[in-house]
């Protein structure tokens, strides 16, 4: 089940609950009563354990999940705008539309 935060418009409360997604959602405040407890849109939190992907392939940096292949397309765009004296984060954005098609929907 997930966890909802929530807070109270009127005196500031907040509070975490369990809550199942069919739920509905708590309206009245714990602390004050009053109908303005509204949830709190917020960032999900969760870890990886074990012996999964993080630990196999990107653990040491990442270098041997990247197929030689894409390094050096990455490269290959990543040169001209560097050495022309380019923004840095143009090349990246560059290298990775270079691998979607004409067709696709990021562009």
């Amino acid at each position: 089940m997930p966890i909802y935060a929530y807070k109270c418009d009127a005196c500031g409360h907040a509070k975490d609950v369990l809550q199942k997604m069919s739920d509905a959602p708590l309206t009245d405040c714990p602390a004050c009563g009053a109908p303005k407890f509204n949830k709190q849109l917020t960032a999900p939190g969760f870890q990886l354990k074990g012996t999964g992907w993080y630990a196999t392939d990107f653990k040491g940096g990442g270098a041997a999940a990247v197929p030689a292949a894409a390094g050096t397309a990455a490269d290959a765009v990543a040169t001209p705008a560097s050495a022309a004296g380019g923004d840095t984060a143009a090349p990246a954005a560059t290298a990775s539309a270079a691998g979607c098609a004409a067709s696709c929907a990021c562009h």
